[in-house]
């Protein structure tokens, strides 16, 4: 099984390391550090052979930055659940319920864990639960915790977050209005590489760990250390306020370009597309983000005040203090170790060593006034009265706190430091969608832009008009360029439900099998191969699906819908002993997948007629969910088996009820109201 590890420094150099208890600033090289220095122009933590080696080896030699960093909210970013890590209330018997599934939700401890209990009350009846036990929180406390719950390595969110501003329990973000996925919302590499160190991931999967770190750690904006680790036990040590020490990134000695990707990499949590073959461990400090994933925002006319919770970088760089001082530095100031100290960048007002709460408003204040001279009555224009009222707070006013429009219940500072217009001057004007921006490059190329369109539809819910976008200048018509841009064109069809289109596609290139067989972390070919057996099934071709099905979970085996549909596969094709064994195996490795659980008790149903064990699986599936509609179609056919046909009767009045649409349950109801006259 193949595994995405990072290998750490030997305990006992570590332990000597410490005990030398040297700084890399020291101005007594060992060597000709000087030497070093003047020719090596690389960072090292870019080469190939550069490993992370953990915060503890770091910590050996920058004790206090270590120990002010663990306050931070970087440093705090994500821990194992425990009273200690929790910031939420839990007096008052806290509840979170959703009005669209019926489910409430209540978080509570038993003993030193965390449990979240799902629940559903009808006519005064508890007639569901499903406990789960939380295993990590995300977040410093200082906007919310959200919490994850883990099953035999797979990571999930769960379906409450706590909003520490309000003091306020709710569905997370994306939950509401009908979209709660409930215990199902996979944590995959993209939220774990930002909102945490870099973790080990097995690869085959969506959402498989086997080691996931306690909190985002020096290297994520330092680099990869252990060439700096090696050199330093050697000796080499740099005089670090004469040249740079290439061993190591210190972000402040970076190009601005660079400088703000180090920050960007999680700050501008937009729609990230990334490049071929690159994946959410690529980026390393001291290149361009850009080198690993493009990233986009949408454009609106009449909302400029609007932004996401991790926008901040982009923010900035909106600002007119961000763009005057950076212009001025780069016309007229000469090249220094740190070229861009006296501009405006993210670490001008905060120290990414310490938190942001322990270092008070008249820090930021105070790098205003270092470009803003001027005493405030005759700078500001704001009232006397009010101005003295604010105490003069540049921040309060230029930089004001703000709901955000992907997280709700929060509020923070705006970074676009501007005039603004209050709220009324706001509602007056209309919000128009203008373009999608690439953030972090200027110069996308066509085929990011095109998955950057297909994304917005996929995973942020827009109009599936922007589809046309992404196919714009594409070949869509010729074999040579269906086979080109294979990939994309199944993908745009699948959104549209175009499956007819997807069997045309097939025509034009016989052996687009072989196209895509590449294994990824990102699964981006067994996701197309998934796509296109679903199409061929859905237009009534299931044999030729068989193949199709087999390579989704061949190239991504341990990702449970494809070795789902591959076990169905099997079914349809008469391999019933192979389906029962992937069955088997779906429920041991996934025993949290409810599909797995009532397509083996179907199987087992059909195949031998079992209805006790049928009807034990089946109930498995409706433990984890209550409206899963195939279960009780199943659970339905149990009962007509044993003859109750009163029962699967209600059965599939519940599921209409629920789904007035559903052809299959429409179906048997009338095939059974005919033989029961």
């Amino acid at each position: 099984m193949l595994r995405v590890r990072y290998p750490v420094i030997p305990a006992i150099l570590v332990a000597a390391l410490a005990a030398l208890n040297w700084y890399c600033s020291s101005n007594t090289p060992v060597v000709d550090a000087e030497k070093i220095a003047r020719e090596r122009t690389t960072y090292a933590g870019l080469l190939d052979s550069a490993r992370y080696v953990g915060m503890s080896t770091c910590a050996g030699c920058h004790p206090d930055v270590h120990a002010t960093f663990q306050h931070t909210g970087m440093g705090l970013s994500f821990d194992a659940a425990s009273r200690k890590k929790s910031s939420a209330d839990f007096t008052g018997h806290p509840m979170v319920f959703d009005a669209y599934t019926n489910l409430g939700y209540h978080p509570y401890w038993q003993d030193s864990t965390l449990v979240f209990r799902e629940f559903r009350m009808e006519k005064g009846e508890t007639t569901y639960v499903r406990d789960e036990k939380v295993k990590y929180i995300v977040g410093s406390g200082q906007h919310t915790n959200s919490h994850i719950w883990e099953s035999n390595g797979y990571l999930f969110q769960a379906p409450a977050t706590f909003y520490t501003q309000k003091r306020k329990w709710d569905l997370p973000p994306g939950f509401e209005d009908g979209n709660n996925s409930r215990f199902n919302r996979i944590i995959g590499l993209e939220c774990m590489t930002c909102h945490n160190g870099y973790p080990e991931f097995v690869a085959g999967s969506e959402n498989k760990f086997t080691k996931v770190p306690n909190g985002i750690d020096c290297e994520r904006c330092h680099g990869p250390g252990s060439i700096h680790v090696a050199e330093k036990s050697k000796g080499i040590l740099i005089d670090t306020s004469r040249s740079i020490d290439y061993s190591i990134v210190n972000p402040s000695k970076l190009p601005i370009d660079l400088q703000f990707d180090v920050c960007q990499r999680c700050h501008i949590q937009g729609n990230a597309v990334l490049r071929p073959g690159k994946s959410f461990f690529d980026f390393r400090p001291g290149m361009r983000l850009s080198e690993v994933m493009d990233v986009y925002m949408p454009v609106y006319e009449g909302r400029e005040h609007e932004h996401i919770m991790a926008s901040h970088a982009e923010r900035l760089k909106m600002s007119p203090c961000f763009k005057v001082t950076i212009a001025r530095i780069e016309k007229d100031a000469a090249p220094g170790l740190k070229p861009y100290k006296n501009g405006l960048t993210c670490i001008t007002c905060h120290n990414p060593h310490r938190s942001v709460k322990e270092t008070g408003k008249e820090h930021f204040n105070a790098s205003c006034r270092n470009c803003h001279t001027a005493a405030p009555q005759k700078l500001c224009s704001e009232k006397e009265t009010i101005r003295l009222r604010k105490s003069n707070n540049c921040v309060g006013c230029h930089m004001p706190e703000q709901g955000t429009t992907d997280i709700p219940h929060v509020r923070v500072h705006d970074h676009r430091i501007a005039v603004h217009r209050t709220s009324k001057e706001y509602i007056k004007s209309v919000k128009r969608f203008v373009r999608i921006d690439c953030i972090n490059n200027p110069r996308p190329e066509a085929a990011s832009r095109a998955m950057a369109f297909v994304q917005y539809v996929e995973k942020f819910g827009m109009d599936k008009s922007l589809l046309d976008s992404a196919l714009l200048g594409v070949d869509t018509v010729s074999a040579a360029g269906v086979r080109r841009n294979f990939r994309l064109l199944v993908h745009v069809a699948y959104l549209r439900n175009d499956f007819r289109g997807i069997g045309a596609y097939l025509k034009k290139v016989p052996d687009a099998l072989s196209l895509v067989e590449q294994k990824s972390l990102d699964n981006y070919d067994a996701w197309t191969s998934y796509r296109v057996g679903e199409a061929l099934q859905k237009t009534g071709n299931a044999g030729a699906a068989f193949d199709w099905f087999r390579q989704a979970y061949t190239l991504a085996p341990l990702y449970p819908e494809f070795a789902n549909k591959y076990a169905n596969a099997l079914v349809a094709s008469g391999k019933l002993s192979e389906a029962e064994r992937l069955f088997r195996d779906i429920t041991r490795e996934h025993p949290e997948y409810a599909p797995g659980w009532s397509n083996h008790g179907y199987l087992l149903l059909s195949r031998d007629g079992n209805t006790r064990l049928a009807m034990q699986y089946i109930d498995k599936a409706l433990q984890l969910d209550p409206d899963y509609e195939q279960a009780l179609l199943n659970k339905a056919a149990v009962y007509l088996v044993q003859g109750n046909k009163q029962t699967a009767v209600r059965i599939l009045h519940r599921v209409l009820d629920k789904n007035p649409s559903s052809a299959q349950a429409a179906a048997a109801l009338q095939r059974m109201n005919a033989t029961m006259r």
